[in-house]
Parts: structure tokens; C-alpha cells; sequence
């Protein structure tokens, strides 16, 4: 799954930082506003580089220091970034230019997980995400007499068939969340001081405001775009569940109810395309094997970040620098613990961009690195935009962006294109292939919006301690119709085996992303007047559709997202119609399939 670009020190030196007096009872001028902005964007350009080297490190070898230095940097970001915060609304009746009052906007909903505004707040919060952060990327389980870490335990589930086994090796990895629970319980309390200090119910509606809309408002637009995908997902649930049923019998998957979660090969159950092999329909096949084609066309990780650098070069973008090839982390070093967790760094906002991934030479990491890198040319082309300005238009059009690109690079006329299949397959193999897309793209939609559902309900007190992993399972069933493989202990939290629960990341960036990401993708064959199948799709080449992609892109957060929508799509708000549109065929078929099926659960 595609994952949050910078850490959390890093995301806050991203998008705060200033410093200025705090004005009198009297409205401040427009120029004493004027002069604040641009004394926060100057301190903001220091101590986000400051910030971010601080948190590369901590990344790239966790140690005792390198937490420690971390943890300091983030607690002295979050301390000024919460203090200037709180400034900015001194200007709030201050008779601004429209640049200026979203400058002030962004500055004070920029923030994620805000420290109180008093004495050690921001050094006790920087140090219980840093122990979360730790404890997450550093934990490792016993499978059939060895110790091994995430990773390996990914790779494991992906391909086991076996449900004793698949449960087993999820029940490990959830059990390394458990001591997470008080630490996690103190940051929600922190946190939520913090977010009431800036004038906030609490920092679930803090997260909702980033959205330049009310933050209900915002909820109510994430249910409205749920309602439109539902009953895909409902269609093809039914059909995976009666796929596995017929594999693995009623003692294990029953025909009707939730699915078993580990059954999914997906630590998480968000994605599914790895139990294609158990649903694809009978003789059918997508023409070409992309994991034995990369191996045949002996692509290592290096090579496989090329080919994604490729795709945007051919768009016309600039080539990566020199230095992300010396500074990034393709592979996982043997010498030291790290974060495996793909992301993507830019260090100075300028030109220092990096990824840091444990590569594997398979499919969803080629997706994976033509997502990451999507991340560095969105912050590659806002990089002119005044310090405040550079961020993406909201968080889902970050992840959107490398999504688009995913969407190409998993196209067969791409494929063929960069010469991993010799060619692309006839219509037959069209089934086969929104099927695959499907347990990935739309498997994914209701876990993308119930992460931080559960989080709103635990940051608003709705739920405590004690009912965190109750409440989790009663959305994850709610929404996914997924129950775990047995009981789970009293004890467990589920939740914290999530990266990003675990480290704070917000994640309705993500279902925004999979929505946004159809939407560029038709708004883009469109303009290269593509008349196929929309799956058949790539502007792979394009430079007339990279100009425009471009242009967004430069806009940063400079303006509300509807009008950087606007700007590459010509549609002025998130719409699902896309999904419909390109898995249409597909919702045909499982339609006919799951006759005599008793759907939902």
C-alpha cells in the first residue's frame, strides 16, 4: 500500500513554523500581517531541512541517538509550529490580501499532532511517537523457527495458502501492537490539549479542516463518495467470498457473512490482489506474468526505479538529480535497523529529493516506485511556490498524484511500451485484468475510509482505551465485511499493527487518492484522445498531457483544491464516476456471477 511522504517531525516543519510577537487587543494592519507570513515562510525554510535531515536519519538507522535526535527536532518544530499557530489568528479580522489569508489559513490547520502550549508538552509528545514509531518498525516475530521482520512476513502471507499458517503469521504481527496501547493513549491525550488550544474540538476535526471545507462538511463528502462505490465493493466481495469458500470450504470461509481477513494475502486485508490466483475465472488469464517478467527481464531495484523515472521524463518532466540516486534508500541496508515503510523525502525544497523503500523486485513495488516518485515531481514543480504554498493541494491530491502514475505503469500498453511484454493481450484478457485492478484499487476504498473513521471517534473520546480494538473490528466488519481469523486477546490492538496508526499518518488521504486518481487518469486519456477501453489506457509519451499534469502540479497548495482539479480535468469537484466508468465491464460480470449468491453480510 502506498504510504505518507515524510515523517511526522518532517510533515510539520513541512507545512509551520514562524515567529512574531503576539499583536495587542487592536485588529493588526495588512502590512504588520504581511511581515509575519514572511518571517514564518524564512524560519520555516530553515527548520523544515533542519527537521527532515533530522528524521532521514532516524529513518534510515534507528538507534538510541538517532531517536533521540529525531524526537528533539520534532519536539522544537511542534513547540514553535503550535506557538505561531496560535499568532496567526491575531490576523484573523486583519483586512489581507487573498494570499496572505491562506497563508494564515494554512498556517494554522497546518499542524498534525500539536503539543500543548506550555513547558516539556512538545519533547514528552515527540518522544511517544518516536517510541510508537520505534516499536512498529523495529518489531519482528518467530515464523517456523526464525525471526523476521515485516517484510518478510508480507511476503510470506502474499503467497500462503495454507490457513493455519496464514493465520498464524497474522496473529503474530497484530500481538507486536500491544504494547503499544498506553503510549498510543497518551499521544490522543496530548494531542488533543494541543488541537483544543488552537481552537479545535479535537485533532480528529483538526485533520478535517485541511480540506478547505467545514470539517463535518468534509465528513459528509467522504460518506457521499462511499454511497457511489459501495455496491461495487459489495459485488465484488460477494464474489471473492464465494471464490473462497469454494478454495477453502465452510470450516474456514463460510459462504455467506464477513471474510476471513488473513485470507485476503494482505497483512491489513485493504488490498487483494495478491489471492488472484484463488478468484480469477477459469481459463482465463491476463496474458503475461508481471513478476516473472521482471525477473526474465532481470530488473533489480535499481532498474525498476529507473523505469519509473522514465515515465515521467517521457512526460516531459526533468530527470531525478544526481543526488537522489547517492542519498536515497532503494534497498534495506544488512547492517542496521531501519524503516521499511515506502515513502518519498524532499529535504530542502529545492532540489534534494530521495526515496526510501526496501525494494523487492515485484509488481506491487514497481506500482509502489511509480507512486513514490510521483510524490518527488509534485514536490520538484511546487518548489517555486512561496514556502507556505509548498504542499500539495490537500493530502489526497499527493498520493493521487504517484497513483496516476501507477495507473499507467500498470496498463498492458505500457508494459509493452518499456518492453516487459511483447504484447499486449486481446480483449479476452480485459475481465481478468479489472479483476486484478479491482481487489487492489476498490478492495481498498472502505479501508481507506474506516482508519481514520476509528480515529475520529477515539481523538472526539467516543471511544477509550479500553474499546479500541472493539471499535476497530466493528468498523472494519461495518465497513469491509472482514472479521479476524479467531478471537482476539483482551489485550490486543489491532490497530497499532497499521504503519499508519502507529506513526500518526492520517490515511483519508488515500481514499481521496483512489478516487482522484481515475479522475486524472480519464481527464488525461481524454486529452491524448484515447478512444479503447479506458483500462487499455496510458499517456505514457504524452508531453501535450504532461504540460497540463504540470501545471497543477506547480500550483502546490496555492489555491483551493477544486480549482487545481479544475486546472488539469476541467471538473470542479471529487467524483467516483471515474471508477464506475473504467471498472464497468467488470461490475457486468460479477453482477452475472454472484446469481443465486446471497450478497452482504
Amino acid at each position: 500500500m502506498k504510504r505518507a511522504f515524510l515523517s511526522t517531525a518532517a510533515a510539520l516543519a513541512f507545512t509551520l513554523l514562524g515567529a512574531e510577537p503576539a499583536m495587542a487587543a487592536r485588529t493588526p494592519s495588512a502590512v504588520e500581517a504581511q511581515a509575519f507570513i514572511a518571517k514564518v515562510e524564512t524560519e520555516l525554510a530553515k527548520l523544515s531541512e533542519y527537521g527532515a535531515r533530522a528524521s532521514w536519519v532516524r529513518a534510515t538507522h534507528i538507534t538510541e541517538d538517532t531517536n533521540w535526535l529525531a524526537a528533539k527536532a520534532g519536539a522544537e518544530i511542534n513547540e514553535l509550529a503550535v506557538k505561531y499557530a496560535l499568532e496567526a489568528s491575531a490576523y484573523d479580522k486583519s483586512p489581507v490580501d487573498p494570499i496572505t489569508r491562506r497563508k494564515l489559513d494554512l498556517l494554522k490547520r497546518g499542524l498534525n499532532l500539536p503539543a500543548p502550549p506550555r513547558a516539556g508538552a512538545s519533547q514528552e509528545l515527540a518522544d511517544l511517537t518516536s517510541k510508537l514509531s520505534t516499536i512498529y518498525s523495529t518489531s519482528k516475530v518467530e515464523i517456523a523457527g526464525k525471526s523476521v521482520g515485516l517484510d518478510d512476513l508480507d511476503d510470506r502471507l502474499r503467497t500462503a495458502r495454507d490457513p493455519k499458517l496464514t493465520k498464524e503469521i497474522w496473529e503474530k504481527w497484530h500481538a507486536t501492537a500491544i504494547p503499544m496501547t498506553p503510549t498510543f493513549a497518551n499521544v490522543i491525550a496530548l494531542a488533543n490539549e494541543g488541537s483544543q488550544s488552537l481552537g479545535y474540538k479535537d485533532t480528529g476535526a483538526l485533520w478535517r479542516s485541511d480540506y478547505d471545507m467545514d470539517p463535518d462538511a468534509f465528513a459528509a463528502k467522504t460518506d457521499a463518495l462511499w454511497s457511489q462505490v459501495k455496491p461495487f465493493y459489495d459485488n465484488l466481495h460477494c464474489y471473492v467470498r464465494g471464490a473462497l469458500n469454494k478454495k477453502y470450504g465452510d470450516a474456514v470461509q463460510s459462504a455467506t457473512g464477513p471474510i476471513r481477513a488473513d485470507l485476503l494475502g494482505n497483512m491489513w486485508a485493504q488490498e487483494w490482489g495478491n489471492i488472484f490466483d484463488l478468484v480469477a475465472p477459469k481459463n482465463a488469464s491476463l496474458g503475461y506474468d508481471l513478476d516473472k517478467a521482471l525477473e526474465k527481464q532481470k530488473y533489480d531495484a535499481v532498474k525498476m526505479v529507473k523505469t519509473g523515472e522514465n515515465f515521467y521524463t517521457a512526460l516531459g518532466f526533468a530527470p531525478l538529480p544526481d543526488t537522489f540516486w547517492k542519498r536515497s534508500m532503494i534497498t534495506r541496508p544488512r547492517d542496521r535497523e531501519v524503516v521499511c515503510h515506502a515513502s518519498a523525502w524532499d529535504i530542502d525544497a529545492k532540489d534534494d529529493i530521495r526515496i526510501k523503500m526496501c525494494t523487492r523486485v515485484n509488481a506491487d513495488d514497481f506500482f509502489t516506485i511509480h507512486h513514490e516518485l510521483g510524490h518527488n515531481i509534485y514536490q520538484r514543480a511546487y518548489a517555486g511556490q512561496p514556502y507556505l504554498f509548498q504542499g500539495g493541494a490537500n493530502g489526497g491530491f499527493h498520493e493521487a498524484i504517484g497513483d496516476f502514475a501507477g495507473l499507467n505503469a500498470l496498463s498492458p500498453t505500457y508494459l509493452k511500451a518499456v518492453g516487459l511484454i511483447d504484447k499486449v493481450p486481446g480483449p479476452e484478457a480485459d475481465i481478468p485484468f479489472l479483476l486484478r485492478m479491482a481487489l487492489d484499487r476498490v478492495a481498498f476504498l472502505p479501508f481507506g475510509l474506516l482508519v481514520d473513521r476509528w480515529r475520529w471517534k477515539v481523538f472526539s473520546g467516543e471511544v477509550t482505551p479500553e474499546g479500541y480494538n472493539k471499535a476497530w473490528w466493528e468498523l472494519r466488519t461495518k465497513y469491509q465485511g472482514i472479521v479476524p481469523p479467531g478471537p482476539r486477546p483482551a489485550d490486543a490492538f489491532d490497530p497499532g499493527a497499521k504503519y499508519h496508526v502507529a506513526n500518526f499518518v492520517s490515511y483519508t488521504r488515500y481514499f481521496l487518492a483512489h478516487i482522484y486518481e481515475f479522475q486524472f487518469f480519464r481527464a488525461a486519456c481524454r486529452q491524448a484522445g484515447w478512444q479503447g477501453p479506458l483500462n487499455r489506457c496510458t499517456v505514457y509519451g504524452n508531453r501535450q498531457v504532461g504540460e497540463r499534469y504540470d501545471a497543477m502540479l506547480k500550483m502546490g497548495a496555492s489555491k483551493p483544491w477544486p480549482e487545481a482539479l479544475e486546472a488539469f480535468t476541467g471538473e470542479k469537484d471529487i467524483d467516483a464516476s471515474a471508477i464506475a466508468e473504467y471498472f464497468a465491464p467488470l461490475n457486468t460480470w460479477l453482477t452475472e456471477q454472484n446469481k443465486g449468491r446471497t450478497c452482504g453480510w
